[in-house]
């Protein structure tokens, strides 16, 4: 038999970010953007490559 637990309110949770860490991590970010970017391009170049190898 389970045992019921009241339902607690959501808890709002504060974090502070340095300005360098922020700037480091939209840094990152966009790096990682631009390898999806990057990984997509090949990917499609693959597939294409694969389909005229098919042909």
């Amino acid at each position: 038999m389970a045992t019921l637990l009241p339902k607690m309110p959501p808890q709002t949770l504060y974090v502070t970010v340095h300005r360098d860490e922020l700037r480091r991590l939209r840094e990152e970010r966009d790096r990682l953007q631009q390898q999806v970017v990057q990984l997509s391009q090949q990917l499609q170049q693959a597939k294409s490559d694969n389909k005229n190898i098919l042909s």
